[in-house]
């Protein structure tokens, strides 16, 4: 049984910083793309960062370049998301996905695994 288990939200002021974590069990990290998401009340969950099975490259929605920053280590199975200069637009429950492949333009609805989510609160 595949398990994503998200950790690390909380309620922080603008301007803070914060650091999500993404435990994997159940499959074969190395084999998987991870990423996460975010889905703000109201709105549809959006691509906020991915990272390949080889960690070699990164992909980031533009309104978090240069303030996110992912990363992982198969080692520990654990995918992280640093979180700088966070903005109260930044508020959302934040998902960690795995598949093999994770890209900006990739169909939601096509995401193999979905963590329960993470809730992020940034008041201004």
């Amino acid at each position: 049984q595949v398990q994503l288990v998200e950790s690390g939200g909380g309620l922080v002021q603008a301007g803070d910083s914060l650091t999500l974590s993404c435990a994997a069990s159940g499959l074969t990290f190395t084999t998987y793309a991870m990423g996460w998401f975010r889905q703000a009340p109201g709105k549809e969950r959006e691509f906020v960062a991915a990272i390949p099975r080889s960690g070699e490259s990164r992909y980031y929605t533009d309104s978090v370049k240069g303030r996110f920053t992912i990363s992982r280590v198969n080692s520990r199975s654990t995918v992280y998301l640093q979180m700088n200069s966070l903005k109260a637009d930044d508020t959302a429950v934040y998902y960690c996905a795995a598949d093999r492949h994770i890209y900006p333009a990739t169909n939601r609805a096509t995401i193999q695994y979905w963590g329960q989510g993470t809730q992020v609160t940034v008041s201004s």
